[in-house]
């Protein structure tokens, strides 16, 4: 077209074909001739790519691939589409998606380091949990005395469940002794007192529920209370008669209690409730949920992405199809779905494929997020393709994998070129 030379033209490009040839063309024509030779180099036909399939390790890795690239370019993406049309309409929208964007200027390995210290089991150090943890606990409250039990000798046996009961009726009139151990002194309530022995009443059930247990050898009397001692205040008691609850109440701060005559002759619970213990969040670093919070780190990263990209093409959808379809009488909801999501759908695809090439070669957040308990649960290709070649020191395996990955590369990048050429026609 320009009247160029071919010569001249095969000249200028020389350093780029040199440059594709050193650093793409050889290292996938060297990986695949040394997929089929072992570790000392001898031929082995397709021994290295039946591992693939045979070995639990990879399968777990092909397994988690396929997740990865079904599940977090779909959400990225949705997301994205989500923060572009919400933002839209805002005047604060430029400032929300710089936020949302600015992730993206965090290197992985960082962005790992981040969510590794995110997904701590413990609240006070875990972010993820210190907000589940504040949600429960602002509707269910942890119980105080989670590890609270009968001593030997004591009037009380367990009713199974975790709870505890009398072994004997109790009676009006006679105050009952309801001691309980197990919970360390620093963390009993912040407002019990010294406990003390409740008064006979004749038209109650009384008694004193608290910690029987003094420090010192030989020190305080069991099942009665000391001067030392700390009644534990708030515990629930029920009266049981026949199976049924009649009567409930709470200890005071000094431990003491009392319950209506229509407790008399019932035996007394202390339910399961008051022993439950402290709900501490959930394991995003266990077994089970480590590859979903892997993903959610990498949400966190990529939406942004998306969002700007989605969000340039919705700048230039046509307003007037949009006001036209509003005063036909669709609502935002139809317009959204009918008018917006086509036209943006050259734009979607391109975001989706990009996070879907991007997601297979996956390595730094897997390696820096998943512990060492739960890292074969989390494997992924790119991670499994490092151990086998580094660690295991298996090159003609490691060489496979490289293999399988360029190949489930291959059909995206081809419907990538496809849509590109069909956009380049229109």
């Amino acid at each position: 077209m320009t009247g160029t030379r071919k010569a001249v033209a095969a000249l200028f490009l020389l350093p780029a074909l040199v440059l594709l040839g050193a650093l793409v063309l050889y290292p996938i024509g060297y990986s695949f001739f040394r997929s089929f030779l072992d570790d000392s180099g001898d031929f082995t036909a397709f021994d290295n790519y039946k591992t693939l399939f045979t070995d639990d390790g990879i399968r777990t890795a092909i397994k988690n691939n396929a997740i990865w690239v079904v599940v977090a370019p779909t959400l990225a993406t949705i997301l994205g589409l989500i923060f572009a049309v919400l933002t839209e309409r805002v005047r604060w929208g430029t400032a929300f998606k710089l936020i949302i964007f600015m992730p993206m200027a965090i290197s992985m390995l960082a962005a790992g380091i981040i969510f590794r210290l995110v997904y701590e089991s413990d609240p006070d150090r875990g972010v993820a949990n210190a907000v589940l943890v504040g949600v429960h606990d602002t509707f269910s409250k942890a119980s105080a005395f989670p590890q609270a039990h009968p001593a030997m000798n004591s009037p009380l046996k367990s009713a199974g469940g975790g709870a505890f009961i009398t072994k004997e009726p109790v009676r009006a009139g006679t105050p009952v002794a309801l001691p309980l151990t197990g919970v360390a002194p620093d963390q009993m309530p912040g407002d019990a007192k010294a406990a003390k022995a409740a008064k006979a009443d004749p038209g109650q059930v009384t008694g004193t529920a608290w910690q029987d247990f003094t420090r010192g050898k030989g020190r305080g009397k069991p099942n009665a209370p000391d001067a030392a001692e700390l009644g534990y205040a708030g515990i629930k008691i029920e009266a049981v008669k026949n199976g049924e609850v009649v009567a409930s109440t709470s200890a005071g701060a000094d431990g003491t209690f009392a319950l209506p005559e229509a407790a008399d002759g019932a035996q007394l619970r202390y339910p399961a409730s008051n022993f439950r213990e402290a709900y501490n969040g959930l394991e995003w670093l266990g077994p089970t949920l480590i590859t979903p919070s892997i993903i959610g780190s990498y949400l966190w990263m990529w939406a942004g992405f998306a969002m700007v990209l989605i969000a340039a093409g919705l700048a230039s959808v046509p307003r007037e199809l949009l006001e036209a379809a509003r005063v036909d009488g669709a609502n935002e909801w139809q317009v959204f779905r009918r008018i917006t999501v086509p036209l943006l759908a050259p734009v979607l695809a391109v975001v989706l494929v990009t996070l879907m090439i991007n997601v297979l070669k996956i390595f730094d957040l897997v390696f820096v997020i998943a512990p060492g308990s739960s890292k074969d649960e989390a494997n992924v290709l790119a991670v499994q393709l490092y151990n086998s070649a580094f660690l295991d020191k298996d090159l003609g395996v490691a060489s496979a994998i490289a293999m399988l990955l360029f190949l489930l590369v291959i059909p995206v990048m081809l419907f990538n070129i496809r849509r590109m050429r069909r956009e380049a026609h229109r």
